[in-house]
């Protein structure tokens, strides 16, 4: 059976590297999804597998033939493009019949494969018509219908729903889905819309900076990302972020976050301890339907405001009634400012303050227990039994430090749209501890 499959694939552009050591299999029949921002690769990818571009290093295999040097009419592919690439001239019988002309395929044979293919596709009436006659979709049904008379081994997509309206997209997914189900051919797809590939794919190829981030079925991309920037990417509202710090006090284990502090499940917590996550710098990440409104303890939070989106709500939370701009990813603390990140001159935490001891049996970012952070300074991070560092802003905002690129200094909570919430109102929030996500905030790795 035909297996796609790239190993150590590689695209350099001068000193420019486009697609890095690339290993994917793509099985038979499965319907494969490149998804990332632009100039993330996988557009390029798609371009290397057909042909269409050189490979710099790395080998592309079709049904374990090495098919590097194979020109791109002999690939046994097909490949539909963005704009469809229609021969305006043409009639549609003639665009859909193009490929199978230049291969000199029998006349009899030709008007059968079209025939067909436009009777799946639904434009047997409009094979006599021109391209500039032609609706969006229309033209796209044209472009599906001459890749599927060729009858390839494998179907190659390049965001071919991009120039379409919005409704026009969902009808042609559903479109697109139906057509696999028939073929029982492999499909590798590139898009930018997440969307697409959360409904359509058998597995999801996420990539960025020419990496290849995680690839697993969409279901296991969104509830378990491999890292913050899949977190980011999949999901809208994205997955929200916020810094945390794990301590073992009164035997559980808490979670320092949002300016609050959360016990964590017993199982959960035997977890973090067997993987050494105890005093390490996190990231704590919630999707929007996995925060808990109204909780009897969690994190005191303040609605800034409410998206109504019809069937839903998205409430956009600020930590601890305050809108810290400064505590945002990038942007530099103000001097006498305050809040989880506190700066020195502001209301710290009274076991974080500069010059105050730590509570036994507490740990913080800012002070180990019983360890006082020095003078004038917060320290730059210290755990339990560990000591503190002089000289350094805590947590990412002392005076013009900058608070972490991995965190986010608000949460979006998803609610019933019949719920009603005014921006200014307090509301305390609680994970949902069975889907939270913990991330490494050095290299922002799924920890779990």
């Amino acid at each position: 059976m035909p297996e796609l499959r790239l190993e150590n694939l590689s695209k350099n552009y001068g000193k420019v590297q486009a697609v890095a050591g690339l290993d994917l299999t793509v099985k038979d029949g499965e319907f494969m999804v490149f998804v990332g921002p632009s100039g993330c690769g996988k557009t390029t990818t798609l371009r290397m597998i057909a042909g269409l571009e050189e490979i710099s290093s790395g080998d592309i295999y079709l049904d374990d033939r090495r098919i590097n040097d194979v020109p791109s009419k002999d690939r046994d592919m097909a490949m539909v493009f963005q704009d469809y690439a229609l021969y305006p001239h043409m009639t549609v019988f003639d665009n859909i019949a193009f490929g199978l002309k230049m291969r000199r395929v029998e006349k009899a044979e030709i008007a059968k494969r079209v025939k067909r293919a436009a009777e799946q596709l639904g434009i047997k009436g409009l094979l006599k018509r021109r391209p500039h006659a032609l609706s969006g979709g229309e033209r796209q049904r044209v472009a599906l219908g001459r890749a599927i008379v060729r009858d390839p081994k494998v179907f190659l997509f390049d965001e071919p729903l991009s120039n379409l309206d919005a409704a026009l997209r969902v009808q042609m997914r559903e479109e697109l889905l139906q057509l696999h189900r028939e073929l029982k051919t492999t499909f590798v797809y590139v898009t930018h819309d997440q969307i697409e590939a959360m409904t359509m794919a058998s597995r999801i190829a996420v990539m960025d900076g020419g990496v290849l981030q995680q690839c697993d079925a969409p279901a296991a991309v969104y509830r378990h990302p491999a890292n913050v920037f899949v977190a980011r990417f999949i999901g809208s509202p994205q997955m929200s972020l916020l810094d945390c710090f794990l301590a073992v006090e009164d035997g559980a284990v808490h979670c320092y976050a949002g300016g609050g502090r959360l016990r964590v499940p017993d199982k959960l917590g035997a977890g973090f301890m067997e993987r050494q996550a105890i005093g390490r710098p996190l990231i704590l990440g919630m999707r929007p339907e996995h925060i808990r409104l109204n909780t009897q303890e969690g994190l005191a939070m303040t609605v800034r405001r409410a998206e109504n989106t019809g069937s839903d709500t998205y409430l956009y939370l600020a930590p601890g009634g305050t809108t810290p701009e400064w505590a945002a990813p990038g942007v530099a603390a103000s001097e006498g400012a305050a809040s989880e990140w506190a700066a020195p001159g502001g209301t710290t935490p009274e076991w974080a303050a500069p010059g105050v001891a730590a509570s036994e049996g507490a740990a913080s970012e800012w002070a180990a227990p019983g360890v006082t952070a020095p003078g004038g300074t917060v320290s730059e991070r210290a755990v339990s039994g560990g000591t503190v560092s002089g000289g350094a802003g805590s947590k990412g905002a002392a005076p013009e430090k900058t608070a972490p690129k991995g965190a986010q200094a608000k949460l979006v909570a998803r609610v019933e749209s019949s719920v009603s919430y005014k921006a200014g109102s307090g509301i305390v929030v609680c994970p949902d501890w069975e889907e939270v996500q913990f991330f490494d905030r050095e290299s922002g790795e799924n920890v779990f």
